[in-house]
Order: structure tokens, then sequence, then C-alpha cells
């Protein structure tokens, strides 16, 4: 076999086999965020709950909606298998709070959600919680 032919074929067999494993490499990649997140990847990686209802320390009732964001499709998938876990949590905080806390203390009520929930995680990570209803009564 000629020289030139036999170092042809062996460069393109190299080329080949590197552009195959990029290619591999980013279809299996995991669609993770990193960073802040752009506001399609906030809606994609993000999950809000049914109506949590509750009463509180003050004898009143709170009806709260949460949504989760995640930095990644595995974490949100099993964010939406744990929410009995979500609602178990938030009825087990709300025992300490009364109807001020819902007024003045939002930020603190998402993040102790946030903690509380990214223990339980075990694929990825909560990044944010945000309250997007609330009804006091």
């Amino acid at each position: 076999m000629n020289r030139k032919l036999f170092k042809i074929l062996i460069t393109l067999i190299i080329i080949i086999t590197i552009a195959g494993a990029a290619t591999l490499y980013f279809l299996l990649k995991e669609d993770k965020a990193e960073g802040d997140l752009p506001i399609e990847k906030a809606v994609q990686f993000s999950y809000t709950t049914e109506e949590i209802k509750t009463d509180l320390k003050d004898n009143s009732y709170v009806l709260i909606q949460f949504q989760f964001f995640t930095d990644s499709k595995k974490a949100t998938e099993e964010l939406i298998q744990r929410e009995f876990q979500v609602k178990n949590e938030f009825i087990k905080q709300s025992i300490h709070l009364t109807e001020g806390d819902f007024q003045s203390n939002l930020e603190e009520i998402e993040t102790s959600m946030k903690d509380a929930m990214n223990l339980e995680m075990e694929n990825g990570e909560i990044l944010d919680v945000l309250i997007v209803n609330k009804v006091i009564q």
C-alpha cells in the first residue's frame, strides 16, 4: 500500500473518531444550568406546586403555592416526585408562623423551604423558591 494513502486513511480515522466522540458527548450530556439561569432555562427547570392549605400558630389559615427552580431536568423530575415532602415540610414550618410572618417574612419562608428541600434532594439542587400565590384568612 502506498505510504501517502496510508497516512491519509489513518488521519481520516482519527478525525472521524474525534468527531464521533464529541457528538456522543453532547448527545449524552445532562442539560444542567450553570450560574444564573436564563429565563428559558428557569422555566424549563421549574416546578409549581399545588396549593397547600394549612392553619397557622395564631389560628388563621394560609393557602399558598410555591415555584421551585432547580439546576437540571433530573432535579425537577425528582422534585415533582417529592411534592408530598414539600407539603409536609411547609406544614411543619407553619406551626411556628403567624399571619404577620406572611406580611413581612416571605423571603425567610422561601429560604427555609429551599434549605429544607435541598437536604432531601439526591439528583441536583434547588436554586431558588418563590411564593407565587398566597391567601391568608
